[in-house]
Protein backbone atom coordinates (compact mmCIF):
# COMPACT_ATOMS: atom_id res chain seq x y z
CA UNK A 1 0.00 0.00 0.00
CA UNK A 2 1.48 3.39 -0.85
CA UNK A 3 2.00 6.23 1.43
CA UNK A 4 -0.66 8.25 0.14
CA UNK A 5 -3.19 5.88 0.55
CA UNK A 6 -1.95 4.70 4.11
CA UNK A 7 -2.62 8.09 5.00
CA UNK A 8 -6.09 8.03 4.17
CA UNK A 9 -6.80 5.41 6.38
CA UNK A 10 -8.53 5.84 9.69
CA UNK A 11 -10.39 8.79 8.35
CA UNK A 12 -13.57 8.00 9.96
CA UNK A 13 -12.00 8.59 13.04
CA UNK A 14 -11.40 11.89 12.81
CA UNK A 15 -8.41 14.29 11.81
CA UNK A 16 -6.10 12.92 14.59
CA UNK A 17 -5.43 10.48 12.24
CA UNK A 18 -4.61 12.82 9.27
CA UNK A 19 -1.23 14.01 9.05
CA UNK A 20 -0.13 16.07 5.48
CA UNK A 21 3.39 14.47 4.23
CA UNK A 22 5.52 18.03 4.74
CA UNK A 23 9.06 16.59 3.15
CA UNK A 24 7.21 16.09 -0.39
CA UNK A 25 5.16 19.17 -0.01
CA UNK A 26 8.28 21.40 0.69
CA UNK A 27 9.73 20.40 -2.00
CA UNK A 28 7.19 20.64 -4.55
CA UNK A 29 6.93 24.20 -3.18
CA UNK A 30 10.59 24.50 -3.24
CA UNK A 31 9.72 23.75 -7.37
CA UNK A 32 6.99 26.12 -7.11
CA UNK A 33 9.96 28.42 -5.86
CA UNK A 34 11.96 27.49 -8.59
CA UNK A 35 9.63 28.33 -11.51
CA UNK A 36 8.37 31.32 -10.28
CA UNK A 37 11.72 32.96 -9.25
CA UNK A 38 12.93 31.83 -12.96
CA UNK A 39 10.07 33.50 -14.54
CA UNK A 40 10.18 37.04 -12.05
CA UNK A 41 13.68 37.54 -11.71
CA UNK A 42 14.48 39.90 -14.33
CA UNK A 43 12.15 41.92 -12.48
CA UNK A 44 14.64 43.41 -10.31
CA UNK A 45 17.65 43.03 -12.58
CA UNK A 46 16.36 44.63 -15.55
CA UNK A 47 18.26 47.49 -15.77
CA UNK A 48 21.49 45.56 -15.22
CA UNK A 49 20.85 42.90 -17.65
CA UNK A 50 19.83 45.22 -20.46
CA UNK A 51 23.20 47.61 -19.91
CA UNK A 52 24.81 44.15 -20.02
CA UNK A 53 23.48 42.59 -23.24
CA UNK A 54 22.78 45.94 -25.10
CA UNK A 55 19.02 46.60 -25.41
CA UNK A 56 16.07 48.86 -23.27
CA UNK A 57 14.20 47.93 -20.40
CA UNK A 58 11.44 47.58 -22.48
CA UNK A 59 12.97 45.20 -25.00
CA UNK A 60 14.72 43.36 -21.83
CA UNK A 61 11.10 43.21 -19.78
CA UNK A 62 10.23 40.80 -22.57
CA UNK A 63 11.89 38.48 -21.05
CA UNK A 64 9.09 37.76 -18.90
CA UNK A 65 7.01 38.08 -22.05
CA UNK A 66 8.29 35.11 -23.74
CA UNK A 67 8.76 33.11 -20.48
CA UNK A 68 5.18 33.23 -20.56
CA UNK A 69 4.61 32.35 -23.87
CA UNK A 70 6.52 29.37 -23.54
CA UNK A 71 3.74 28.42 -20.92
CA UNK A 72 0.80 29.24 -22.71
CA UNK A 73 1.57 28.15 -25.88
CA UNK A 74 2.77 24.69 -24.87
CA UNK A 75 0.98 23.84 -21.46
CA UNK A 76 -2.54 21.89 -23.04
CA UNK A 77 -0.23 20.05 -25.59
CA UNK A 78 2.21 18.97 -23.59
CA UNK A 79 0.16 18.15 -20.68
CA UNK A 80 -1.95 16.20 -23.19
CA UNK A 81 1.21 14.63 -24.44
CA UNK A 82 2.63 13.64 -21.24
CA UNK A 83 -0.88 12.61 -19.46
CA UNK A 84 0.37 9.06 -19.32
CA UNK A 85 3.90 9.44 -17.88
CA UNK A 86 4.31 8.36 -14.26
CA UNK A 87 4.32 11.79 -12.15
CA UNK A 88 7.84 11.84 -10.36
CA UNK A 89 9.26 11.35 -13.78
CA UNK A 90 7.62 14.23 -15.24
CA UNK A 91 7.99 16.45 -12.75
CA UNK A 92 11.68 15.65 -13.10
CA UNK A 93 11.69 16.43 -16.49
CA UNK A 94 10.58 19.38 -16.28
CA UNK A 95 12.63 20.79 -13.30
CA UNK A 96 16.08 19.22 -15.38
CA UNK A 97 14.81 21.87 -18.18
CA UNK A 98 14.51 24.57 -15.57
CA UNK A 99 18.31 23.64 -14.70
CA UNK A 100 19.12 23.73 -18.72
CA UNK A 101 17.19 26.98 -19.20
CA UNK A 102 18.55 28.65 -16.47
CA UNK A 103 22.38 27.84 -16.99
CA UNK A 104 22.03 28.94 -20.58
CA UNK A 105 20.55 32.18 -19.41
CA UNK A 106 23.53 32.70 -16.88
CA UNK A 107 26.28 32.72 -19.84
CA UNK A 108 24.50 33.75 -22.60
CA UNK A 109 26.16 37.06 -24.15
CA UNK A 110 23.37 37.73 -26.76
CA UNK A 111 19.89 38.81 -25.97
CA UNK A 112 18.23 36.49 -28.99
CA UNK A 113 19.88 33.22 -27.42
CA UNK A 114 18.70 34.58 -23.77
CA UNK A 115 15.36 34.80 -25.71
CA UNK A 116 15.60 31.45 -26.40
CA UNK A 117 16.73 30.49 -22.88
CA UNK A 118 13.48 32.14 -21.26
CA UNK A 119 11.41 30.55 -23.53
CA UNK A 120 12.56 26.86 -23.05
CA UNK A 121 12.08 27.69 -19.19
CA UNK A 122 9.01 28.68 -20.03
CA UNK A 123 8.09 25.54 -21.23
CA UNK A 124 9.42 23.58 -18.58
CA UNK A 125 7.17 26.14 -16.40
CA UNK A 126 4.10 24.78 -18.81
CA UNK A 127 4.76 20.93 -17.78
CA UNK A 128 5.46 22.13 -13.98
CA UNK A 129 2.36 24.45 -13.31
CA UNK A 130 -0.31 21.69 -14.90
CA UNK A 131 1.59 19.32 -12.48
CA UNK A 132 2.46 20.86 -9.40
CA UNK A 133 -1.12 21.82 -7.71
CA UNK A 134 -2.87 18.11 -8.56
CA UNK A 135 0.28 16.50 -7.10
CA UNK A 136 0.07 18.12 -3.65
CA UNK A 137 -3.89 17.55 -3.89
CA UNK A 138 -3.14 13.90 -4.11
CA UNK A 139 -0.88 13.44 -1.12
CA UNK A 140 -3.02 14.94 0.86
CA UNK A 141 -6.83 13.77 2.59
CA UNK A 142 -10.00 15.12 1.20
CA UNK A 143 -10.21 17.50 4.39
CA UNK A 144 -7.00 18.96 3.91
CA UNK A 145 -6.36 19.41 0.35
CA UNK A 146 -6.66 22.98 0.57
CA UNK A 147 -3.86 22.70 2.90
CA UNK A 148 -1.47 20.98 0.80
CA UNK A 149 -2.20 23.59 -2.20
CA UNK A 150 -1.70 26.42 0.18
CA UNK A 151 1.94 24.53 1.38
CA UNK A 152 3.06 23.86 -2.36
CA UNK A 153 1.99 27.30 -3.24
CA UNK A 154 3.90 29.50 -0.19
CA UNK A 155 6.92 29.17 -2.83
CA UNK A 156 5.39 31.74 -4.90
CA UNK A 157 5.71 34.21 -1.66
CA UNK A 158 9.05 32.80 -0.60
CA UNK A 159 10.49 33.77 -4.76
CA UNK A 160 9.00 36.68 -4.53
CA UNK A 161 10.22 37.67 -0.56
CA UNK A 162 13.45 35.64 -0.55
CA UNK A 163 14.57 34.76 -4.01
CA UNK A 164 14.15 38.27 -5.97
CA UNK A 165 15.53 41.07 -3.14
CA UNK A 166 18.36 38.20 -2.99
CA UNK A 167 18.88 37.77 -6.38
CA UNK A 168 18.75 41.71 -7.05
CA UNK A 169 20.97 42.30 -4.47
CA UNK A 170 23.52 39.15 -5.96
CA UNK A 171 22.97 41.26 -8.96
CA UNK A 172 24.04 44.31 -7.99
CA UNK A 173 26.87 42.54 -6.14
CA UNK A 174 28.49 39.97 -7.90
CA UNK A 175 26.18 40.60 -11.72
CA UNK A 176 23.51 38.58 -13.03
CA UNK A 177 24.93 36.23 -14.35
CA UNK A 178 25.34 34.51 -10.19
CA UNK A 179 21.82 35.05 -9.71
CA UNK A 180 20.59 32.60 -12.50
CA UNK A 181 23.85 30.34 -12.13
CA UNK A 182 22.97 29.68 -8.50
CA UNK A 183 19.35 28.71 -9.32
CA UNK A 184 20.89 26.31 -11.80
CA UNK A 185 22.48 24.74 -8.58
CA UNK A 186 19.23 24.96 -6.36
CA UNK A 187 17.58 22.99 -9.05
CA UNK A 188 20.49 20.26 -8.70
CA UNK A 189 19.81 19.85 -4.93
CA UNK A 190 15.56 19.89 -5.68
CA UNK A 191 15.99 16.94 -8.16
CA UNK A 192 17.64 14.98 -5.50
CA UNK A 193 15.15 15.92 -3.02
CA UNK A 194 12.33 15.15 -5.48
CA UNK A 195 14.10 11.36 -6.29
CA UNK A 196 13.90 10.87 -2.01
CA UNK A 197 10.86 12.38 -0.67
CA UNK A 198 8.40 12.51 -3.15
CA UNK A 199 5.98 9.75 -3.50
CA UNK A 200 5.68 8.52 -7.09
CA UNK A 201 2.04 8.12 -8.76
CA UNK A 202 0.84 6.81 -12.48
CA UNK A 203 -0.44 9.21 -14.91
CA UNK A 204 -3.77 9.25 -16.50
CA UNK A 205 -5.51 6.52 -18.56
CA UNK A 206 -6.46 7.67 -21.69
CA UNK A 207 -10.11 6.84 -21.57
CA UNK A 208 -10.31 8.67 -18.45
CA UNK A 209 -9.02 12.29 -19.79
CA UNK A 210 -11.29 14.91 -20.91
CA UNK A 211 -11.45 17.31 -23.93
CA UNK A 212 -10.09 20.75 -22.39
CA UNK A 213 -12.86 23.34 -24.52
CA UNK A 214 -15.54 21.32 -23.14
CA UNK A 215 -14.66 22.58 -19.51
CA UNK A 216 -15.58 25.85 -20.44
CA UNK A 217 -19.24 24.65 -20.68
CA UNK A 218 -19.39 23.64 -17.16
CA UNK A 219 -20.87 26.54 -14.76
CA UNK A 220 -18.02 28.57 -12.75
CA UNK A 221 -15.01 27.29 -15.12
CA UNK A 222 -15.47 30.39 -16.88
CA UNK A 223 -15.77 33.23 -14.66
CA UNK A 224 -12.90 31.82 -12.41
CA UNK A 225 -10.75 31.64 -15.72
CA UNK A 226 -11.77 35.22 -16.55
CA UNK A 227 -10.98 36.08 -13.30
CA UNK A 228 -7.14 34.25 -13.27
CA UNK A 229 -6.48 36.01 -17.10
CA UNK A 230 -7.74 40.00 -15.65
CA UNK A 231 -6.55 39.60 -12.08
CA UNK A 232 -2.98 38.24 -13.50
CA UNK A 233 -2.49 40.87 -16.54
CA UNK A 234 -2.72 43.65 -13.84
CA UNK A 235 -0.64 42.39 -11.44
CA UNK A 236 2.06 41.22 -14.10
CA UNK A 237 1.90 44.80 -15.60
CA UNK A 238 3.37 46.24 -12.61
CA UNK A 239 5.30 43.92 -10.85
CA UNK A 240 7.23 43.24 -14.13
CA UNK A 241 8.54 46.55 -14.63
CA UNK A 242 8.84 47.02 -10.36
CA UNK A 243 12.50 48.37 -10.80
CA UNK A 244 11.49 50.81 -13.41
CA UNK A 245 8.72 52.55 -11.66
CA UNK A 246 10.60 52.52 -8.35
CA UNK A 247 13.43 54.47 -10.21
CA UNK A 248 11.05 56.86 -11.69
CA UNK A 249 10.21 57.11 -8.12
CA UNK A 250 13.31 58.19 -7.41
CA UNK A 251 13.53 54.97 -4.83
CA UNK A 252 15.56 53.13 -7.64
CA UNK A 253 17.66 51.64 -4.95
CA UNK A 254 15.49 50.69 -2.65
CA UNK A 255 13.90 47.87 -4.95
CA UNK A 256 15.62 44.65 -2.90
CA UNK A 257 13.69 45.72 0.04
CA UNK A 258 10.49 46.58 -1.66
CA UNK A 259 10.39 43.53 -3.04
CA UNK A 260 11.17 41.96 0.67
CA UNK A 261 8.12 43.70 1.82
CA UNK A 262 5.90 42.67 -0.27
CA UNK A 263 7.43 38.99 -0.94
CA UNK A 264 6.78 39.08 3.41
CA UNK A 265 3.27 40.34 3.33
CA UNK A 266 2.30 37.68 0.70
CA UNK A 267 4.07 35.18 2.99
CA UNK A 268 1.28 36.44 5.87
CA UNK A 269 -1.41 36.38 3.08
CA UNK A 270 -1.10 33.17 1.79
CA UNK A 271 -0.67 31.25 5.90
CA UNK A 272 -4.01 33.40 6.39
CA UNK A 273 -5.67 31.75 2.95
CA UNK A 274 -4.36 28.38 3.84
CA UNK A 275 -5.93 29.12 7.36
CA UNK A 276 -9.70 29.88 6.06
CA UNK A 277 -10.01 28.60 2.18
CA UNK A 278 -11.65 25.28 3.22
CA UNK A 279 -14.53 27.76 4.02
CA UNK A 280 -13.92 31.30 3.06
CA UNK A 281 -12.96 31.28 -0.53
CA UNK A 282 -15.28 33.40 -1.78
CA UNK A 283 -14.32 36.35 0.93
CA UNK A 284 -10.97 35.73 0.43
CA UNK A 285 -11.44 36.14 -3.05
CA UNK A 286 -13.27 39.50 -2.61
CA UNK A 287 -10.54 40.92 0.03
CA UNK A 288 -7.32 39.57 -2.32
CA UNK A 289 -8.62 42.08 -5.15
CA UNK A 290 -10.06 45.04 -3.46
CA UNK A 291 -6.45 45.12 -1.32
CA UNK A 292 -4.37 45.20 -4.44
CA UNK A 293 -7.09 47.75 -5.89
CA UNK A 294 -5.95 50.02 -2.53
CA UNK A 295 -2.50 49.48 -3.08
CA UNK A 296 -2.67 50.51 -7.09
CA UNK A 297 -4.95 53.41 -5.83
CA UNK A 298 -2.00 54.53 -3.34
CA UNK A 299 0.75 54.06 -5.97
CA UNK A 300 -1.24 56.61 -8.31
CA UNK A 301 -2.32 59.23 -6.33
CA UNK A 302 0.16 59.03 -3.16
CA UNK A 303 3.80 57.72 -4.44
CA UNK A 304 5.54 60.63 -3.74
CA UNK A 305 5.24 59.38 -0.07
CA UNK A 306 8.25 56.46 0.54
CA UNK A 307 6.58 55.47 3.53
CA UNK A 308 2.76 55.46 1.45
CA UNK A 309 4.62 53.23 -1.23
CA UNK A 310 5.87 50.86 1.67
CA UNK A 311 2.24 50.87 2.80
CA UNK A 312 0.94 50.10 -1.02
CA UNK A 313 3.18 47.63 -1.60
CA UNK A 314 2.64 45.55 1.81
CA UNK A 315 -1.13 45.69 0.55
CA UNK A 316 -0.63 44.47 -2.66
CA UNK A 317 1.36 41.84 -1.11
CA UNK A 318 -1.46 40.68 1.26
CA UNK A 319 -3.32 41.09 -1.79
CA UNK A 320 -1.57 38.73 -4.41
CA UNK A 321 0.14 35.98 -2.43
CA UNK A 322 -2.83 33.79 -1.69
CA UNK A 323 -4.23 34.87 -5.27
CA UNK A 324 -2.56 31.75 -6.65
CA UNK A 325 -3.97 29.03 -4.38
CA UNK A 326 -7.48 30.59 -4.30
CA UNK A 327 -7.67 30.68 -7.73
CA UNK A 328 -6.63 27.14 -8.26
CA UNK A 329 -8.83 25.50 -5.64
CA UNK A 330 -11.69 27.28 -7.09
CA UNK A 331 -11.31 25.94 -10.67
CA UNK A 332 -10.76 22.41 -9.41
CA UNK A 333 -13.91 22.77 -7.22
CA UNK A 334 -15.74 24.07 -10.50
CA UNK A 335 -14.65 21.54 -12.42
CA UNK A 336 -15.77 18.28 -10.45
CA UNK A 337 -15.27 15.53 -12.63
CA UNK A 338 -12.97 17.74 -15.64
CA UNK A 339 -10.84 19.46 -12.62
CA UNK A 340 -7.71 18.32 -14.66
CA UNK A 341 -8.74 19.87 -18.19
CA UNK A 342 -9.75 22.77 -16.17
CA UNK A 343 -6.38 23.27 -14.19
CA UNK A 344 -4.76 23.09 -17.92
CA UNK A 345 -6.47 26.16 -18.77
CA UNK A 346 -5.91 28.04 -15.88
CA UNK A 347 -2.16 27.51 -16.19
CA UNK A 348 -2.24 28.56 -19.86
CA UNK A 349 -4.44 31.69 -19.01
CA UNK A 350 -2.54 32.45 -16.19
CA UNK A 351 0.58 32.58 -18.47
CA UNK A 352 -1.18 33.94 -21.80
CA UNK A 353 -1.58 37.17 -18.77
CA UNK A 354 2.14 37.00 -17.93
CA UNK A 355 2.94 37.13 -21.32
CA UNK A 356 0.46 39.99 -21.70
CA UNK A 357 1.79 41.82 -18.84
CA UNK A 358 4.86 41.93 -20.32
CA UNK A 359 3.25 43.15 -23.70
CA UNK A 360 1.06 45.90 -22.42
CA UNK A 361 3.72 47.04 -20.03
CA UNK A 362 5.96 47.77 -22.56
CA UNK A 363 3.93 49.48 -24.42
CA UNK A 364 2.76 51.60 -20.75
CA UNK A 365 6.12 51.96 -20.49
CA UNK A 366 6.81 53.76 -23.90
CA UNK A 367 3.90 55.89 -24.67
CA UNK A 368 2.65 57.25 -21.30
CA UNK A 369 5.41 56.46 -18.49
CA UNK A 370 5.70 54.51 -15.35
CA UNK A 371 3.18 56.20 -13.91
CA UNK A 372 0.51 54.88 -16.06
CA UNK A 373 1.10 51.26 -14.50
CA UNK A 374 -0.70 51.29 -11.25
CA UNK A 375 -4.00 52.85 -12.98
CA UNK A 376 -4.00 49.82 -15.69
CA UNK A 377 -4.20 48.02 -12.30
CA UNK A 378 -6.94 49.69 -10.54
CA UNK A 379 -8.69 49.78 -14.37
CA UNK A 380 -7.81 45.86 -14.39
CA UNK A 381 -9.74 44.94 -11.33
CA UNK A 382 -12.72 46.44 -11.73
CA UNK A 383 -14.59 43.79 -13.91
CA UNK A 384 -12.16 41.46 -11.65
CA UNK A 385 -14.75 42.37 -8.68
CA UNK A 386 -18.27 42.75 -10.84
CA UNK A 387 -17.41 39.17 -11.99
CA UNK A 388 -16.29 37.57 -8.74
CA UNK A 389 -19.32 39.10 -7.27
CA UNK A 390 -21.44 37.98 -9.88
CA UNK A 391 -20.17 34.35 -9.77
CA UNK A 392 -22.46 33.67 -6.32
CA UNK A 393 -23.56 30.38 -7.19
CA UNK A 394 -20.94 28.48 -9.04
CA UNK A 395 -17.32 29.57 -9.84
CA UNK A 396 -17.00 31.73 -6.17
CA UNK A 397 -19.46 29.80 -4.06
CA UNK A 398 -20.39 31.35 -0.60
CA UNK A 399 -19.67 28.08 0.64
CA UNK A 400 -16.89 25.29 -1.21
CA UNK A 401 -18.36 22.20 -1.93
CA UNK A 402 -15.43 20.63 -0.65
CA UNK A 403 -16.36 22.24 3.01
CA UNK A 404 -19.61 19.99 3.33
CA UNK A 405 -17.33 16.56 3.16
CA UNK A 406 -17.39 14.93 6.20
CA UNK A 407 -14.93 12.34 7.23
CA UNK A 408 -17.11 9.85 5.77
CA UNK A 409 -16.56 11.40 2.19
CA UNK A 410 -14.45 8.79 -0.27
CA UNK A 411 -11.08 11.11 -0.34
CA UNK A 412 -10.05 8.57 -3.24
CA UNK A 413 -12.92 9.17 -5.39
CA UNK A 414 -12.82 12.75 -4.56
CA UNK A 415 -9.39 12.90 -5.94
CA UNK A 416 -9.91 11.27 -8.76
CA UNK A 417 -12.69 13.87 -9.66
CA UNK A 418 -10.76 16.50 -9.11
CA UNK A 419 -6.97 16.56 -9.32
CA UNK A 420 -4.85 17.26 -11.83
CA UNK A 421 -2.88 14.47 -12.35
CA UNK A 422 -5.46 11.78 -11.46
CA UNK A 423 -4.23 8.42 -11.57
CA UNK A 424 -5.96 5.35 -12.70
CA UNK A 425 -9.36 4.17 -10.11
CA UNK A 426 -7.54 2.39 -7.69
CA UNK A 427 -9.52 -0.65 -6.70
Amino acid sequence: MSNHTTQHVGTRGGSGTQKLPLAALLALATAVFITSLTETLPAGLLPAMSADLGVGESAMGQTVTIYAIGTALTAIPLTAATAGWRRKRLLLTAMTGFALANTVTAVSGNYPLTMVARFVAGVAAGLAWALLAGYARRLAPVQLQGKAIAIAMAGIPLALSLGVPAGTFLGKALGWRVAFLLMTVLTVVLLAWITVSVPDHPGQRRDGRTPVLSTLRIPGVTPVLTVTLVFVLAHTILYTYIATFLDHLGMGGSTDLVLLVFGAASLLSIWIVGAHIHRRLRTLTIASALLVAVAAGLLAVLAESPALVYVAVTLWGLGWGGAPTLLQTAVGDAGGDSADAAQAMLVTLWNAAMAGGGVVGGILLGQFGPQSFPWSVLALLVPVLVVVAAARRHGFPARRPAAHSGPEAAPELTEYAKEFTSASPRP
